[in-house]
């Protein structure tokens, strides 16, 4: 073998262009694959904007159904069910977020390595169950003995939010500095203390991120609703009362709206989709901009 000459220039051997090869096929993968997901969104997007738009009103986001509806009547609007949404998803959040934040300081801050494991994994299983699952397990639970209520929704929903709000709070506290938990254990600050003056604060930007993101996802959810507060008849006025009404609701206003043989309820229905997406897209963008502004505070 001929000696190494190490003055000499570096030029590319066979293996690297290889790797280069592999990086420039990854990279046109990769690329390619960001690119048909957004063009997913922007298909599934433009249709629903396109089909709702002519069924978007003032009139239509501010009226109520028809008392007795009728397949060549009127369609009216979706306030009760804008309203419905609402209370189901604010309650919903309401039950959530303190178990999720609680559970999320639990394991990240006072959790053994033993006791940890087995709720991070019901945690996963938990976000992995099908929606439709814990829709019957509440309709099992409180419909069968009280009916059709709001407040049900809410359960189920908080139930589906749990485990997002848990893991997306555990792992912004994950970033919150360590010197910061140490310089408050050097001034005598007890631990419980310490987690809800120090490392709280710092977190909080990611906990609210969570919290919207997983908002989000409840408030797109038809399966649960469906099987435990459907039972509102006509939705022709607002409902308030969580605890012993169904609540109108816009998934199953949809669904109602999407099963008949009228080509105005189908355009209703399709303005009601636009509706719920777009409050979706409004709280994700909320939770994209708190995020930013965590972590642009977090690594200052």
């Amino acid at each position: 073998m001929a000696p190494l000459d190490y003055s000499g220039p570096l030029t590319p051997s066979g293996n690297l262009r290889r790797r280069q090869r592999v990086d420039l096929v990854m990279r046109a993968g990769a690329t390619a694959a960001a690119g048909f997901a957004v063009i997913v969104l922007g298909i599934v997007v433009a249709s629903v904007a396109i089909k709702g738009a002519s069924s978007l009103s003032l009139n239509f986001l501010t009226s109520s159904p028809p008392l007795f509806p009728s397949p060549t009547g009127p369609i009216g609007g979706i306030a009760p069910m804008i309203v419905g949404t609402l209370l189901i998803v604010a309650f919903a959040t309401a039950i959530a977020v303190p178990f999720g934040v609680l559970t999320a300081i639990f394991l990240s801050e006072f959790a053994r390595a033993r006791t940890a494991w087995p709720i991070r994994l019901a945690l996963d299983l938990l976000n992995g169950l099908p929606s439709i699952v814990i829709g019957v397990f509440i309709y099992g639970l409180i419909v069968i003995a009280h009916g059709d209520s709001g407040i049900a929704g809410s359960i189920a929903l908080a139930i589906i939010m749990l485990p997002l709000i848990a893991r997306a709070t555990q792992e912004v506290l994950r970033l919150v500095p360590q010197s910061q938990r140490d310089a408050a254990a050097a001034l005598g600050i007890s631990k419980w203390r310490t987690t809800v003056g120090v490392v709280l604060p710092s977190a909080l930007g990611g906990i609210i991120t969570g919290t919207v993101l997983a908002v989000a996802r409840a408030a797109g959810e038809t399966a649960p609703v469906l099987l435990v507060s459907s039972l509102y008849g006509s939705g022709s006025s607002v409902e308030l009362n969580m605890f012993h009404n169904a609540m109108p609701n816009i998934p199953v206003q949809i669904f109602f709206l999407s099963e008949q043989d009228s080509a105005s309820a189908h355009a209703a229905a399709w303005g009601a989709a636009l509706v719920l997406m777009g409050m979706i897209l409004i709280a994700s963008l909320s939770a994209r901009y708190l995020h930013a502004r965590s972590r642009r505070k977090m690594f200052r």
